[in-house]
């Protein structure tokens, strides 16, 4: 049965296994976007994922595995579509500048009521192609949204100098990486652990190559 007690409950499990600890009420608001997300998915079909113990796994704690790798001060979240894992690691990591982009009109209504419910400072969500996305940030997410060449080709631009790249993938996709764009190099590759998933899970740190 899934209560709010009992996606509490998982969610607290979840984070516990990733190590992670939360600021005091950032578990409740990532609840109350799971709900919102939930509410809303039966008319705008925001998301494949219905069931919202399924949503706190593969939404919520899912995006969250990447948090230790976060850094700096601005954030772009690049095919956020629905804030994932946008919102969630603003919810975390509160008082870093964020821009959710996604080129869907209705999940870009769905992030700007998210952001306005959930009261998120610094969070702004722009309907727009990536590649003609302006600005320069810290750190770029991207979470199922392209091959790693394409998505460097339309938005390695909005990667600061000394910023870093972080592309959530599922096994380490070697062909990707051996085809990335001049200019960028592979940081590392993490292998993610996320708890309740049963599916391999990676993330590709990304920055720019130094001069020559």
């Amino acid at each position: 049965m899934n209560t709010r007690h009992a996606l509490h409950h998982q969610l607290e499990q979840g984070l516990a296994g990733l190590g992670l600890t939360l600021p005091p009420g950032a578990v409740e608001r990532l609840l109350d976007y799971q709900a919102l997300l939930e509410r809303w998915n039966g008319t705008y079909n925001l998301t494949a994922v219905r069931d919202p113990a399924e949503m706190v796994t593969r939404h919520l704690l899912d995006s969250l595995a990447i948090l230790p790798y976060v850094e700096g001060a601005s954030l772009a979240d690049l095919g956020t579509g629905p804030g994932l894992p946008g919102i969630p690691l603003a919810i975390a990591a509160p008082g870093r500048e964020v821009l959710l982009v996604d080129s869907n009109g209705k999940k870009v209504r769905f992030l700007r009521e998210a952001i306005r419910a959930l009261g998120l400072a610094g969070v702004r969500a722009l309907q727009s192609r990536v590649e003609e996305v302006q600005g320069r940030f810290d750190c770029v997410t991207a979470r199922a949204f392209a091959s790693l060449p394409d998505m460097l080709a339309w938005g390695g631009h909005l990667l600061a100098p000394a910023g870093r790249w972080l592309a959530m993938k599922g096994r380490p996709p070697a062909e990707e990486i051996a085809a990335l764009p001049s200019g960028f190099v592979v940081e590392a590759v993490h292998p993610l652990q996320v708890p309740g998933l049963d599916a391999e899970r990676s993330l590709v740190a990304i920055r720019r190559a130094a001069p020559c």
